[in-house]
């Protein structure tokens, strides 16, 4: 076990070395993080409920803490509500004439404490078996909050019910399908801000494009660990894009039709990106510097996973994701709706370098791109973003950190040699 963990910390210190920009961020996020756990109500469901949300989503747990406590708690138990809903609906063993009734009557057993469904793997078995702690901490939020979970709760349990016997054969399918499980969260989300007096209604179609361009990220980003998952899970590729390239969608990963692949890959993200100026109208509306900063991080993230995933026969080959050490500079970069345009504006041209003019989609893909960056330099902030400190001031604090990662590397390997 010794042995495991310091192979471990020289794979970070082997990162911080190729990247020594990323260690202080990386040291500050987990600062970030040991200060939530301090926070977390003493009673035994609230520490379940946390502790939960780091095992089921770390990034998710990460971001919340941007929150205020009483908002926190609201958006924590919102989203292990819809976790353990996406959790049933995941469970390709359930019958499917036993799973669509408890999707449609899930809402109604958030306040019964000795209801539970037994399903899911893992973390999220434990979250399915132990769910009372998840009602308990429910029923001790504000009425307000608690409305606002049941129904969005019931909205969406309706929707997954209905696509459990429903292809995603069109786009129409696709955008209501992720509407229903995403979209359907930035309408919540919105209603919990509102409900907490921070932040004033913003219109619907905006926070449905929150949920769905985060969506359609991690859909494309997960083609190859969906298609190879046993027992087989459900893929939400429309075949009104697939079919234009392969006769299966599982042929997009075999290597003789890696070109055909790229170009459906790029026909995907050029469809995600069609959200992505309602996504900034959102977060330029809004007022509270925790919500902005809980809204921003993950809607930069999917803008730079698209970037790396456009054009990448990777996406079929492995997973392609931003390095941990770059999230964490993403997030302690992000403090502004400057910083915001600027990211934006800055993945933005890189998915443009990327794009082939033989591409079938070459066109529209640039048509979005541009849009996209005009609405960024129409801002009039991108040159007031804080991504970027004076050249003297960064070759100081990247020879401080190569030097901090030097002695890491000698102290860890004095300890494998003992």
């Amino acid at each position: 076990m010794g042995m495991m963990k310091d192979s471990g910390r020289l794979g970070i210190v082997k990162a911080v070395l190729e990247h020594p920009e990323d260690l202080m961020p990386l040291m500050k996020m987990k600062v970030e993080a040991n200060k939530i756990k301090r926070q977390i109500p003493a009673e035994s469901h609230w520490g379940f409920a946390y502790s939960m949300l780091q095992k089921v989503s770390r990034s998710f747990f990460l971001v919340i803490k941007q929150l205020k406590p009483e908002l926190r708690n609201a958006v924590c138990i919102f989203y292990l509500v819809l976790r353990a809903l996406d959790t049933i609906e995941d469970d390709m063993r359930i019958p499917i004439d036993t799973k669509v009734p408890i999707l449609l009557g899930f809402h109604e057993h958030l306040n019964d404490r000795d209801w539970h469904f037994s399903c899911g793997m893992n973390a999220y078995k434990v979250l399915m078996d132990k769910f009372h702690f998840v009602s308990d901490a429910f029923t001790e939020l504000h009425k307000s909050y608690q409305e606002a979970i049941k129904n969005i709760t019931m909205r969406m349990g309706a929707g997954m019910a209905k696509f459990i016997c429903k292809e995603v054969d069109t786009i129409d399918d696709y955008d209501e399908y992720c509407h229903y499980v995403a979209g359907l969260v930035g309408l919540g989300l919105s209603k919990l801000f509102y409900a907490s007096k921070l932040e004033n209604a913003v219109p619907n179609s905006f926070a449905n494009s929150m949920g769905l361009f985060l969506q359609k990220t991690n859909i494309i980003r997960d083609y190859l660990e969906d298609i190879n998952e046993i027992p087989k899970s459900r893929m939400f590729w429309p075949r009104q894009i697939w079919s234009n390239y392969v006769d299966n969608l599982e042929d997009l990963k075999y290597e003789e039709n890696a070109v055909k692949a790229v170009q459906c890959l790029n026909d995907m993200v050029t469809n995600a990106l069609v959200h992505v100026e309602d996504c900034l109208k959102y977060m330029s509306a809004l007022k509270d510097r925790s919500i902005f900063g809980f809204c921003a991080l993950p809607q930069v993230m999917a803008i730079g996973t698209l970037a790396l995933c456009y054009n990448n026969v990777e996406v079929f080959r492995g997973v392609v994701k931003i390095r941990h050490g770059l999230a964490a500079r993403m997030s302690d970069q992000t403090k502004s709706m400057a910083d915001v345009y600027g990211a934006f504006y800055d993945f933005s041209t890189l998915l443009e370098s990327k794009v082939d003019k033989k591409d079938p989609n070459a066109s529209l893909t640039l048509k979005r791109v541009n849009a996209i960056k005009k609405a960024c330099m129409s801002s009039g902030l991108l040159n007031k973003r804080g991504f970027y400190v004076d050249e003297r001031q960064q070759l100081y604090n990247s020879a401080l950190i190569m030097l901090i990662a030097l002695l890491l590397a000698v102290f860890f390997a004095a300890r494998m040699v003992k």
